[in-house]
């Protein structure tokens, strides 16, 4: 069933925010946060779809994995390579052409990274947060969100975590 985005949360100047979907996840014991994500990553596609075609923002904000010479594009290249355990999340939820993209180096999408400077100029008050882990870089950029006023929602459906009880104690915070 396709969930239309809710009047209030349109009534309010909103921006989908994709965190960390960009992701080799390539690390010790990501298989269940891989099996997880894939799951995530129909409902997020879909919710990005319904986003713009609302003309709402999409942006990506996606760990730069200790490259600091890399760019999003090549960030993308790498995390949709077969060899990757992330790649068909990567794949799936490429961004468009209109979309925005900020590299950060730590947890929180609002840490040391020129996110909140794209929402004040996009006008932005209210954030739907979207990603993986939601234990992880989603409840850490939602705490930091929270601190400089933005409003949230996370749909449940378009994030995962590496357990489904870290997933539900993240989103009950």
């Amino acid at each position: 069933m396709k969930r239309a985005i809710e009047p209030s949360v349109r009534s309010q100047k909103s921006a989908l925010i994709l965190i960390d979907v960009i992701n080799a996840l390539d690390f010790e014991g990501s298989e269940s946060l891989v099996h997880a994500a894939e799951h995530a990553a129909r409902a997020i596609e879909s919710l990005a779809a319904r986003a713009r075609a609302q003309g709402l923002p999409v942006i990506y904000v996606d760990d730069n994995f200790g490259q600091w010479r890399s760019d999003f594009m090549k960030t993308i290249e790498v995390c949709s390579t077969d060899d990757k355990p992330g790649h068909n999340v990567s794949r799936r939820l490429r961004p468009h052409a209109d979309d925005y993209f900020v590299l950060k180096p730590m947890h929180s999408s609002l840490f040391c990274t020129p996110f909140e400077l794209v929402l004040r100029k996009l006008e932005v008050t209210r954030l739907i947060l979207c990603g993986f882990a939601t234990d992880l870089c989603l409840l850490f950029t939602a705490h930091d969100a929270h601190m400089r006023g933005f409003a949230l929602t996370v749909p449940h459906d378009c994030s995962a975590a590496n357990s489904e009880e870290l997933h539900r104690r993240a989103l009950a915070s």
